[in-house]
């Protein structure tokens, strides 16, 4: 179980969490991660088929490789003009020192066997519970998208051991925050009706 750095209500720990993009180079231990990869186990799964694996990387050398070969794709995609890239994403690609993981200690990766149409909903529930269980125990995370489509290479799979029926569906790196990551407001929630008898 982990346990909480600064104790909080979960109304408190939802409203304070934020996504991290600067990291300490510390490396999270491993009973931490196992509790919050069974925090991830109890978020509800469409019929109850529990579809969700992960993957967990700590090797900085394979986290430096694998964002060299996102940057690569992504920036392949760049040049082949695709519309939601602009120029300041392509001279991102291309830094030598950017790192699309933000130099984090670890990535976990959420996949999923191929068991329904809801598996996907299922391993994004699982990652919320995973980022509360951190935030809570007073670490960083964030979903880091650009990792997806290095993710569903076949290549890169087999050296993560993803078997090839697999599909990674979430990734997100976790570490001890460089700083405190400022606040940002939400809008009110947008109600399009409420029917009640």
């Amino acid at each position: 179980m982990i346990t909480t750095a600064t104790p909080m209500t979960l109304a408190e720990a939802i409203a304070s969490r934020r996504s991290i993009r600067s990291y300490e180079p510390v490396v999270i231990d491993r009973a931490t991660i196992n509790a919050a990869l069974i925090a991830a186990t109890w978020a509800p799964t469409a019929m109850h088929e529990e579809p969700l694996a992960f993957t967990v990387v700590q090797d900085v050398h394979v986290l430096k490789r694998l964002s060299d070969r996102a940057k690569m794709l992504l920036a392949e995609s760049a040049h082949r003009g695709n519309p939601h890239m602009t120029q300041e994403d392509l001279g991102r690609y291309t830094d030598p020192h950017f790192n699309i993981f933000y130099d984090a200690s670890t990535l976990i990766v959420i996949s999923a066997k191929p068991l329904g149409p809801y598996v996907g909903a299922d391993c994004w529930l699982a990652a919320e519970n995973l980022m509360l269980c951190m935030h809570a125990a007073g670490l960083g995370s964030c979903v880091i998208g650009l990792g997806l489509p290095i993710l569903q290479d076949q290549q890169v799979k087999a050296d993560l051991s993803i078997p090839p029926e697999m599909t990674a569906v979430v990734p997100i790196i976790i570490g001890k925050p460089h700083g405190n990551a400022p606040h940002s407001d939400r809008k009110a929630p947008l109600i399009l009706s409420w029917l009640s008898t």
